[in-house]
């Protein structure tokens, strides 16, 4: 276990379970002494967790993850160190809430259409700002007694090969883009989250880069040509092998390597605060970053 996670969630992400107060709590117990939350385009988190961090002695960076496209991919960037009053972070967690909740009922709808049983008023029960994930739906439908006989439902439901994380692997399965379930949301350009991110004084990391750009190099290289700055090299989704390949591009290109455990709660019960695979020096990343920052 690290001392270190730069990547995790509350309950202010539409897919995180506990609330800032909680979350650095469940923090400290696990021997955590630097952490960043990084909520999905939101910055509302930050200012309560700062407050619990302190009084548990642990230094909070403050961070926000910012979803984005890029050559028709979906990214994340994380950005470290941001100034949390930036207004544009509101402005944009605003217009993509909107989106959210519009897109819903289609989300519904789609999963419905492919024979998935799961009860209306359970998933919205779960819904936050009206906003219905397909984290949520997966909860309710493996519990739904009715898909027990499903085949589609099987590698989520305990034993299966998808069981691990089985609210988020359905997700990735049925709601991700280019799935059945997939309803498009209309996500700023890399370039403008970086530019967000630098104009509010923060670093620009490409998060968990194994997910969705895989060991791609020619989408690697035109992601940092537009203006990224570190790598999230050491995330619990990487492999050793995709470990050492981000290694290897992050010292190619003169990049920080972060380390970020992408906790949620429920949604991913795998993930661990604080564990992540590969051989890394903590010191050295905190130190390299907060360097980064100051020089900001």
């Amino acid at each position: 276990m690290s001392w270190l996670d730069l990547h995790m969630h509350s309950s202010i992400s539409n897919d995180g379970e506990f609330t800032p107060q909680q979350l650095m709590q469940l923090c400290s117990k696990a021997g955590l002494e630097v952490v960043a939350l990084a909520d999905h385009n939101s910055v509302r988190g930050v200012k309560e967790a700062t407050i619990y961090a302190k009084k548990l002695d642990m230094k909070l960076i403050p961070a926000i993850e910012l979803d984005c496209s890029f050559q028709n991919v979906d990214l994340h960037v994380l950005g470290y160190g941001i100034d949390i009053s930036c207004l544009e972070f509101d402005k944009n967690e605003s217009y993509i809430i909107e989106q959210e909740q519009n897109a819903s009922k289609k989300r519904l709808e789609l999963i419905e259409g492919m024979g998935i049983y799961f009860d209306y008023d359970t998933v919205m029960g779960l819904s936050k700002d009206g906003v219905i994930t397909g984290e949520m739906i997966a909860e309710v439908a493996i519990a739904d007694r009715r898909n027990l006989n499903n085949p589609q439902m099987y590698p989520y439901f305990p034993g299966g090969n998808r069981s691990d994380n089985p609210y988020v692997n359905f997700y990735w399965d049925f709601c991700a883009k280019g799935k059945g379930g997939y309803v498009p949301i209309r996500y700023m350009s890399l370039a403008q989250a970086v530019k967000l991110i630098c104009s509010a004084g923060g670093i620009p990391v490409l998060a968990h880069p194994g997910n969705n750009v895989k060991e791609n190099k020619e989408l690697l290289q035109n992601i940092i040509r537009e203006g990224i700055e570190g790598i999230e090299v050491y995330s619990s989704y990487h492999s050793i092998e995709q470990i050492k390949f981000y290694e290897e591009k992050a010292d190619e290109y003169n990049l920080l390597k972060t380390i970020g455990s992408d906790f949620h709660g429920k949604t991913k019960p795998s993930v661990q605060l604080g564990k992540v695979l590969g051989a890394f020096s903590e010191e050295d990343i905190y130190l390299q970053l907060m360097s980064k920052i100051k020089s900001m």
